[in-house]
């Protein structure tokens, strides 16, 4: 297998005592936003969850080299910023505070008292995510898309080299789907190796380098947009056609027929 930032041979999970997970393995390299994509209940979530060890598994999984299981939950907290899906922050915080939470792997734990490179990076992601003007409302009181900006700013804040998030954009209006995307996409082009579970084929054509289809916890598809979301993977894992097209020169799929 080619190297990359994160590998996986022969990954396996298993829960209740049966395996969820099954022989997965990949070489993910820096630099890539990567679709995770498959039907309901193939074990996206959790072969997300798996790849920073948050759940256990058998098989080898490395970052940059290092066995994952062989990190302290600090050093593997600094290596890959979780977003879970439905992330929520219910206090009453300003969003400062709340993307500076980004920060605590690195051992910032008051927002209020932040080191300069702590406070430098709060301000790179905010800058990123387009909250400058946010700073300071309570995040209680923002929208649901500026709210999902200021959870992708906190993942951010992290600066880790890997970046996992869970169906960033589900329940975004149209416009925050593409501003999402479009922050995730930027942020791999920045160095990062971005994974992003969606069930939006045609987002996942548009913005990702590449995409792992996941069909009953294997890995059915591994490759382009153009091979993993083919007609043949489109019919025999999510049993659909799709329309094809193009624009401005990106490749566009609509699901369109069951089969």
């Amino acid at each position: 297998m080619s190297a990359g930032l994160l590998t996986a041979e022969r990954l396996c999970v298993a829960i209740g005592g049966r395996d969820v997970i099954t022989d997965v393995s990949f070489a993910l390299p820096r630099e890539n936003l990567v679709a995770l994509v498959g039907p309901n209940g193939a074990g996206k979530t959790t072969l997300l969850r798996a790849m920073s060890g948050l759940v256990a598994s058998r098989g080898v999984l490395t970052v940059d080299g290092t066995p994952v299981a062989s990190l302290t939950a600090r050093d593997r907290a600094k290596k890959f910023a979780y977003l879970p899906q439905g992330h929520v922050v219910h206090w009453p915080l300003p969003v400062r505070d709340v993307v500076a939470l980004g920060r605590y792997p690195h051992g910032a734990v008051d927002p209020a008292r932040l080191s300069r490179p702590d406070a430098e990076a709060v301000e790179r992601a905010m800058r990123a995510a387009d909250l400058d003007s946010l700073a300071d409302r309570p995040v209680t009181e923002l929208s649901g898309g500026e709210k999902s900006r200021v959870a992708l700013a906190r993942m951010l804040a992290v600066e880790a080299p890997v970046m996992l998030a869970d169906e960033p954009v589900a329940s975004l209006d149209p416009y925050f789907q593409i501003e999402v995307l479009g922050l995730l996409q930027r942020a791999a082009r920045g160095g990062a190796l971005v994974i992003v579970v969606t069930h939006d084929l045609g987002l996942a054509a548009r913005f990702a380098d590449r995409v792992l289809v996941l069909r009953d916890g294997r890995l059915a598809m591994d490759g382009p947009p153009a091979e993993a979301l083919g007609p043949g993977p489109l019919a025999d894992v999510f049993r659909i056609s799709a329309f094809r097209g193009g624009q401005d020169g990106q490749p566009v799929i609509v699901p369109w027929a069951a089969v």
